[in-house]
């Protein structure tokens, strides 16, 4: 079977997982956060495997597809359709200074693209 998006199977296996009560799966700014802890890539010499060590916290994450352009002004749009309240969860954006959240890109004025989020 092919794989269509790696990144939404990622975050799909990881919610699943965390649903089952498991501590590990088959990921930086979500350990930045404190919702998995500490990660490891394993080369197994073909396509490798990441073990996620998870914390119990997070309670859903998501990729969007497409990945639709976000400017500064439509941030607050966008933070009330995926998140649940304020101040919870965080979206991830791809920029031109790298990959970070939603309050981080505020923060340096950028917009860019979504990648998906998590609670």
């Amino acid at each position: 079977m092919v794989r269509m998006n790696v990144l939404a199977d990622a975050l799909k296996s990881i919610n699943n997982a965390e649903n089952r009560g498991k501590r590990q799966v088959l990921f930086g700014l979500m350990m930045k956060h404190g919702y998995i802890g500490e990660f490891e890539i394993i080369d197994d010499h073909r396509a490798g495997k990441i073990v996620v060590n998870l914390t119990g916290r997070l309670n859903k994450c998501g990729v969007i597809s497409p990945r639709f352009d976000v400017q500064l002004k439509d941030l607050e749009k966008w933070q009330n359709n995926l998140l649940p309240s304020r101040q919870f969860g965080f979206i991830v954006l791809t920029t031109s200074a790298g990959i970070m959240d939603h309050e981080e890109a505020r923060r340096k004025h950028t917009g860019g693209k979504i990648l998906g989020f998590f609670f």
